[in-house]
């Protein structure tokens, strides 16, 4: 096994091994299915969105020029001859001085370029209406393609689909689409003391709070989580679990391992399999320094910190990363956006390292604060807390009360 040992490595190097993985096989899916899906290539319009001119509002449809100089004072008087029905093409064309009823989203009839909003206007009987305010050319109109044009590249490939993209391919009659298949993430948790979380713990032993968390936090980024129970501190037991893992899953996170003979057990397993390479043994992140990051056969082992927050952490920092790089996502600016707030009070912190400080946000004076919640790794109870994480940066000492920080979601 080629081996990358005792070398810690910065959150943007452990990125940077990301490119040695390639990316997930695409596959073909009905939009139903599509929501948080990836798209594995772009989207064309093929017609104009949307193809005909029609209406943005109830009201009228005239020629712009009969209203100008209209008001409730001195309302332009125009003749009503026909009426727009939803879904039909108006067999009529529309003159000089003429008006049509038209309902929103209708089709504007020939010779109209413009829609009078229903309240601005009254009817003074069947064949005659009185408008009380001037429009504009195009006013309360979409023309054909002013959404999108035919030929038009309207989604990237890599992008995340969200509700509206996906009222997008509907609207152009998209029904099937090529997405990334959905990485599959196997997950094993290590150590002797570790139970499953249905059985009594005796005293000593603790329940499996990892296996539960990770797989939650798998579904959330668009994963689809194997969980394969727990494996003793074992060489042959902890193989054959890595080895469903490897037969199962594109990521396995193995998660334990805080003592130095548990991760070197761990480097033992990995190494034993053809191929593997340790890519990172370290990150100088706090918490997760004791990070691993070994390819198989173009699989990803991770193992994980045992301590939970730890091991939560590190998803968010760089399995979560990782798992859009195998999806060949591409984000937006908004999306997993940190949120700015002020810090409450002073943080210190080590050079050398990028610390995430577990924080709470409240309202204060009409602007966020971020509260630092302190606690051992070992305690969940600093994440239920938690409404996100703040980075220091390697090369700070900390931060001040009062700064403005960024709140990264988890």
């Amino acid at each position: 096994m080629k081996t990358g040992f005792f070398k810690v490595k910065t959150r943007e190097e452990v990125w940077d091994e990301f490119q040695r993985f390639p990316l997930l096989p695409s596959e073909e899916i009905h939009i139903r299915q599509a929501l948080s899906r990836v798209l594995a290539e772009p989207i064309v319009a093929n017609e104009d969105l949307p193809a005909f001119i029609r209406s943005t509002v109830d009201g009228y449809a005239v020629r712009a020029k009969d209203t100008f100089g209209a008001s409730e004072s001195l309302p332009s008087l125009l003749e009503i001859t026909g009426e727009v029905g939803m879904g039909e093409t108006p067999a009529f064309e529309l003159r000089n001085g003429k008006a049509a009823r038209i309902p929103t989203g209708g089709m504007i009839p020939t010779g109209a370029d413009s829609v009078v909003m229903v309240e601005y206007t009254e009817e003074l009987d069947q064949r005659s209406v009185a408008v009380s305010r001037s429009v504009a050319p195009l006013e309360n109109v979409v023309r054909p393609g002013d959404d999108f044009r035919a030929g038009q590249e309207v989604l990237q490939a890599g992008k995340r689909l969200r509700a509206q993209e996906i009222g997008l391919l509907a609207g152009l009659g998209q029904q099937s689409i090529r997405v990334r298949q959905k990485p599959k993430v196997a997950i094993i948790s290590t150590g002797d003391e570790i139970v499953p979380m249905e059985q009594e713990p005796r005293p000593g032993d603790l329940r499996d709070i990892n296996s539960h968390s990770l797989a939650a936090m798998v579904v959330n980024w668009g994963g689809e989580p194997v969980q394969l129970g727990l494996a003793p501190d074992q060489f042959q037991a902890m193989k054959e679990k890595c080895q469903e893992a490897l037969n199962q899953a594109d990521i396995c996170l193995i998660s334990g391992g805080s003592s130095v003979g548990t991760r070197d057990l761990t480097l033992e397993v990995l190494g034993s399999f053809n191929d593997s390479a340790v890519l990172v043994h370290g990150v100088a992140i706090s918490p997760g320094k004791p990070t691993l990051l070994v390819q198989t056969s173009e699989k990803a082992f991770w193992g994980l910190p045992g301590h939970v927050a730890s091991a939560m952490v590190v998803f968010q920092v760089l399995v979560r990363p990782f798992m859009s790089h195998l999806s060949g996502t591409t984000l937006s600016l908004g999306e997993g956006r940190p949120v700015q707030a002020r810090l409450s009070r002073n943080v210190a912190s080590k050079q050398g390292r990028d610390d995430f400080i577990r924080v709470k946000l409240r309202e204060k004076d009409g602007n966020l604060e971020a509260d630092p919640i302190f606690g051992e790794s070992a305690l969940i109870s600093t994440l239920v807390h938690a409404d996100g994480l703040v980075r220091i940066h390697r090369h700070a000492e900390g931060l001040y009360a009062g700064e403005v920080v960024e709140v990264i979601g988890i």
